[in-house]
């Protein structure tokens, strides 16, 4: 069984990241199971969406504490909700970054890939979302999920909505390239 931990603030997409995670997962006939964790409920609050996935049934149901990939779509929270403790040695930690002074200190033993989603967003959805840029680039990066796969699931996703459906693709492409 492989985990990841996403850290956000509320109202920046983790929660659609995990479920679109999972749904592509599903794609390819991988169990998984998403789920949030958050303290206050408000926009703009720290919190965390988690996925579980494997070849197996997925059962355990508490917190992912030692993740294998972590996703950080708001490099603000890095230092404030610890986002690599206690990740395994030799995970991948997946940062939307704005400037390259977003990590201070790289951590031992863990590869970070660092893109500049927010502004890949901006370009092809016109708004700050970069959680369907990380999407594409943890395909590319895990090799767990296929691009196919996470494109069948934002489909499925944004199907009333095609106004942003297409741009959300475009990104997700534009993540995957990015890496």
């Amino acid at each position: 069984m492989k985990e990841v931990k996403i850290f956000a603030r509320a109202g920046q997409g983790a929660i659609t990241t995990a479920a679109i995670l999972g749904e592509a997962f599903f794609h390819q006939q991988i169990y998984a199971y998403a789920f949030p964790s958050f303290g206050a409920a408000r926009m703009g609050a720290p919190m965390n969406a988690f996925i579980r996935f494997d070849t197996n049934p997925v059962r355990l149901r508490s917190q992912i504490y030692n993740p294998d990939y972590v996703i950080v779509i708001d490099p603000t929270l890095i230092k404030s909700e610890k986002c690599f403790s206690g990740m395994k040695k030799g995970s991948t930690a997946i940062i939307a970054i704005r400037s390259e002074s977003d990590i201070e200190e790289k951590p031992k033993g863990i590869k970070l890939v660092n893109i500049f989603a927010e502004k890949i967003a901006l370009e092809t959805i016109g708004k700050p979302f970069a959680n369907t840029v990380l999407l594409g680039a943890f395909a590319k990066i895990s090799g767990d999920v296929s691009l196919d796969s996470i494109n069948k699931a934002v489909k499925a996703r944004f199907a009333a909505k095609p106004e942003i459906l297409d741009k959300n693709i475009e990104a997700i492409k534009k993540g995957y390239e990015a890496v």
